[in-house]
């Protein structure tokens, strides 16, 4: 388990490059046959990932120990995306399909979560956040059908995108996950602006869908002391609720957007105009 600590705004202001990337950037998501974990302060988020090739895969009784209680889920629950090839999930015995560009939500109380790929040269890539849940509501498969879409930006702006919410109150109850998957169109390279923040929630965004050479520069930081990072593909970056969010790539890119927070209301945004950013 990767353990971050909550960074307060005055104290990121003072970071270097290096350390900005400690404290925020997720530079491996994916390890064949295993897992990985990142545990972040804000907002008790849990940011990883899980790539079974050769044998199936499970987040085992030692998370749930390093989390203080009995098993992984036993006070969380789990919003899942694959970006690979078709997989299954096994819920408590509950074989789930998960094909490429579908989602599972587990709910608050789940025993046992083991994940396997289809096909081992064609593995799947299980993309998940975690957040902290005070009941258990139903589990429940959305595929791209039957997420929400709205599609939202301007050519002339370079930021014609659809966002796709997998996991909103829309389409699923949840206690406070929010998550879901935005794909550029071939020319835009903003994922928004202008950008904002959301005092309420944190996020934390996922970029992938890119080739060696492509990079996105994410803009962080208050709108008036912005900062960016350099991420390449399959990497995350966690965004506290005093940072702004945005991100403009060399090509065309897709990334998976996961909340956290006491609220789920998808629009409530403090929008930054781009003359006042610094």
């Amino acid at each position: 388990m990767d353990v971050r600590q909550s960074i307060h705004s005055e104290h990121a202001r003072q970071l270097d490059t290096a350390a900005l990337r400690r404290e925020f950037l997720i530079e491996k998501i994916f390890e064949a046959d295993s897992y990985t974990l990142t545990y972040s302060h804000i907002d008790r988020i849990i940011i990883g990932g899980v790539m079974p090739v050769q044998q199936s895969v499970s987040i085992g009784s030692e998370v749930g120990q390093q989390l203080g209680v009995s098993y992984f889920l036993e006070r969380r629950e789990l919003g899942v995306i694959n970006i690979g090839g078709p997989g299954l999930i096994d819920v408590d015995g509950k074989i789930w399909e998960i094909g490429h560009e579908e989602a599972l939500y587990v709910g608050k109380g789940a025993q046992t979560v083991l994940f396997r790929s289809a096909n081992p040269e064609q593995p799947a890539k299980f993309y998940y956040n975690s957040a902290p849940a005070h009941t258990t509501y139903p589990d429940k498969k959305i595929t791209l059908e039957e997420a929400s879409p709205a599609t939202l930006g301007d050519p002339a702006t370079s930021n014609r995108r659809t966002i796709n919410k997998f996991i909103v109150p829309d389409v699923l109850p949840t206690c406070q996950l929010t998550m879901g998957l935005t794909k550029l169109e071939p020319g835009s390279l903003w994922n928004t602006m202008p950008c904002h923040t959301h005092e309420r929630r944190m996020e934390v965004y996922f970029y992938f869908d890119m080739d060696e050479e492509t990079a996105v520069f994410h803009m962080m930081g208050e709108p008036q002391e912005t900062r960016h990072l350099l991420v390449h593909n399959e990497q995350a970056v966690i965004s506290p609720s005093w940072s702004i969010h945005a991100g403009v790539g060399t090509k065309r890119y897709t990334f998976i957007w996961g909340m956290a927070g006491e609220n789920q209301v998808f629009d409530d945004m403090d929008h930054v105009k781009v003359s006042e950013l610094r």
